[in-house]
């Protein structure tokens, strides 16, 4: 991980922020992602991939909460496809990345219709709802952007200022009894 990202991810603490790979693999969170999706620390390195959670695994035992684009159900879906595609054709000798599209394509019903289309295109942003046992429903912004060179996604969750969603979002970051400093995998 390049020092600016993760200098970037130890500064940002007011937001919900988390890097993943561009094999959708949660690397590097903050505290207030803690607070919003839950501790990754305890999770296994498939509980931690995306992709396999949303297709394959579902969320039990996964390091992410409840989620669902306004836009509806298939738009996550479909973008997150759409993502690994690209990831796909950038990476082609990447067996890793292999590995697990030949899992999500077997497994998943849903994720193979999704990658006949043939799409290929980065996932940058949705609007997304979030369950939250705490705090109830949560409908934020969620920008996904792509560090150059490193191709690792930067994923930031925010509320337009005074909604009653940032309030939600204040209320889990100074509540959260997490530690502040940034947590990260061993390899990251």
């Amino acid at each position: 991980m390049p020092p600016g990202v993760h200098r970037l991810v130890s500064r940002l603490r007011e937001l919900p922020l988390a890097v993943f790979t561009a094999h959708w693999q949660l690397v590097m969170w903050n505290r207030i992602w803690v607070a919003l999706h839950g501790d990754p620390a305890g999770a296994t390195d498939a509980q931690r991939n995306l992709a396999s959670a949303v297709f394959l695994d579902g969320l039990d035992g996964a390091p992410f909460r409840a989620t669902r684009s306004v836009a509806g159900r298939t738009e996550l879906d479909s973008a997150l496809v759409a993502d690994l595609r690209l990831a796909v054709t950038t990476y082609p000798h990447d067996l890793g990345l292999a590995r697990l599209v030949s899992d999500l394509r077997a497994g998943s019903d849903r994720f193979e219709r999704l990658w006949s289309t043939g799409l290929a295109a980065q996932h940058v942003s949705d609007t997304k709802a979030i369950d939250h046992p705490a705090v109830g429903e949560l409908v934020l912004d969620c920008d996904v952007m792509v560090v150059p060179g490193a191709d690792l996604r930067v994923v930031v969750y925010s509320a337009a200022r005074g909604s009653s969603d940032a309030g939600k979002l204040e209320f889990l970051r100074v509540s959260a009894a997490v530690p502040t400093r940034v947590r990260a995998t061993t390899d990251a």
